[in-house]
C-alpha cells in the first residue's frame, strides 16, 4: 500500500509557511537549539533538517531520508494533545514517523532523548 502524499498548498500559502519556516529557524528554542547541536552535521549518521515545510506543517527537524519527524514541543502543547494527535495522524499517513519530547525533556535528559531517537534510527534501516 503506498502512502498517500502531503497536500499541494496554493503557491501564497506555500510560500507563507516557507517564509514562517525560514523565520522559525532564525529563532530556535533553547531546547530545540540544544537538541540541533547534538543532531546536525550527521552527527547520528543522516542529515536533518530544522524547521521543515511538510504540507501545511512545518517540522521542527526532519530527516528527509527516512521520513523522521522530530518535535519538541513547549508547555502550550499541553492545551493542544487533540490537535497534536490529528497532525501526527495526518503525517505518519503520508509516510513519516514522528517522535515527540518536551522541551524539559530535551534540556534535563538531552541523551535519553538521543538514545530514543539512535533507537528508532536502527528501526529505520
Amino acid at each position: 500500500m503506498s502512502k498517500a502524499k502531503p497536500p499541494k498548498l496554493q503557491a501564497q500559502k506555500s510560500s507563507l509557511i516557507a517564509a514562517y519556516a525560514h523565520g522559525m529557524r532564525q529563532n530556535l528554542t533553547p531546547s530545540e537549539s540544544l537538541l540541533w547541536q547534538a543532531i546536525s552535521a550527521k552527527k547520528l549518521g543522516l542529515a536533518f533538517r530544522r524547521q521543515v515545510p511538510v504540507g501545511p506543517f512545518i517540522a521542527d527537524f526532519l530527516a528527509p531520508s527516512i521520513k523522521l519527524i522530530i518535535e519538541v514541543d513547549g508547555g502550550y502543547h499541553a492545551e493542544r494533545v487533540a490537535l497534536d494527535e490529528r497532525r501526527d495522524s495526518k503525517l505518519q499517513r503520508w509516510g513519516y514517523r514522528v517522535l515527540r519530547f518536551g522541551d524539559h525533556e530535551v534540556v534535563q535528559n538531552l541523551e535519553g532523548c538521543l538514545a530514543g531517537i539512535r533507537e528508532t534510527l536502527a528501526q529505520a534501516v
